[in-house]
């Protein structure tokens, strides 16, 4: 995430309120079909990321310090060192301590499932249906496949979201993508995401939002990303694409809008 601001806003999405973002340069006379913008402005840049804020600061208490080092006798799940998550993300250490103060806060077992995920998404996005996004998104995260997110998955994901390079951001971005993780993107796959990011957004729109239009945004970049025409997206042809891409690589980039 373009932690300045800069940079392309384009989306699949529309703009959440209702106006077309002008800053960046960005041309509106391209004379082709244009995709829907969502503002920077009118969403968090990072949902999970406020929830932690948040919750950190109610942890928060007259001997702060008292809690910097990760050390949870009364958790269920221990976590990593400090130290080790510093190597791991791109994560300072007053950074984690911060982060975790308010995982912990929110999460006293040290994990996190996916009906929080829903909470989450659903007090963000309350003019739409987050449900589905926030079970794909919490699936994402979930690298053991075990129903819960702990703390040091939690931030590794972050850390690439926010800080990560590009090809980082991609990779994620494929995983999520794939929603039965078995190496591959298929049609399908992309429109359930894509679906369910427009069901999230909610009729409340500029311009209203088709109910095809995700079937036409997913036609149109799975047949660039498909390359040899196998019914099926790999992650190098899903990276590759993106990156020679400006249209799709500004539809990757919603991510930062809506995680």
């Amino acid at each position: 995430m373009q932690a300045d601001g800069k940079g392309m806003d384009s989306g699949l999405l529309p703009n959440a309120n209702g106006t077309e973002p002008s800053q960046g340069g960005q041309r509106e006379d391209r004379g082709k079909w244009q995709k829907p913008r969502i503002s920077r402005k009118s969403l968090m840049k990072c949902c999970l990321v406020k929830w932690i804020i948040d919750n950190t600061t109610r942890a928060q208490g007259p001997d702060e310090s008292s809690d910097c080092e990760l050390e949870l006798s009364t958790v269920r799940h221990q976590p990593e060192g400090l130290e080790q998550l510093q190597a791991q993300t791109q994560f300072t250490r007053k950074e984690l301590q911060s982060l975790y103060r308010g995982f912990k806060n929110e999460c006293p077992s040290g994990l996190v499932d996916e009906e929080t995920f829903k909470t989450i998404y659903s007090q963000f996005f309350p003019q739409g249906d987050a449900t589905t996004y926030a079970h794909f998104l919490f699936n994402a995260f979930d690298m053991d496949r075990n129903g819960s997110i702990r703390f040091e998955d939690f931030v590794i994901g972050l850390s690439v979201l926010l800080r990560g390079s590009e090809t980082e951001k991609l990779q994620w971005a494929f995983n999520l993508y794939d929603i039965n993780k078995d190496g591959c993107i298929t049609k399908e796959e992309m429109l359930a995401i894509m679906t369910s990011i427009y069901d999230m957004m909610g009729r409340y729109t500029s311009p209203s939002v088709r109910d095809d239009d995700p079937s036409e945004h997913v036609d149109k970049f799975f047949q660039k990303m498909d390359r040899n025409r196998d019914g099926v997206v790999t992650i190098d042809e899903f990276i590759e694409t993106c990156q020679k891409d400006e249209d799709i690589m500004a539809s990757i980039k919603l991510f930062e809008n809506v995680i």
